[in-house]
């Protein structure tokens, strides 16, 4: 465990304190630059998405892309992402 001193007292560094971890697609997936809670908006921003061709599953429940800079993800949550594909003929 990292600490950091601040007048006087023991305090857990930056680092320990902006870390998220989640269950990302049925795998752990953690960000070392992300705080719990953070929102879905950042939780996308981070893993370089294209907001425009995805679906996002916070819990079991579909997450609007409308509601994803206020809905909150903490350490913990199972966040699926589905990625639209185009192509094929009609």
């Amino acid at each position: 465990m990292s600490l950091a001193v601040w007048q006087g007292h023991l305090l857990p560094s930056m680092s320990m304190l902006a870390t998220l971890t989640i269950q990302l697609n049925g795998q752990q997936h953690t960000f070392t630059d992300l705080p719990s809670p953070t929102n879905m908006s950042n939780v996308i921003s981070a893993l370089d998405l294209k907001a425009d061709r995805i679906a996002v599953e916070k819990n079991g429940e579909i997450v609007p892309r409308d509601t994803w800079s206020t809905s909150t993800v903490s350490d913990n949550d199972r966040i699926e992402i589905v990625h639209f594909v185009g192509g094929g003929r009609l």
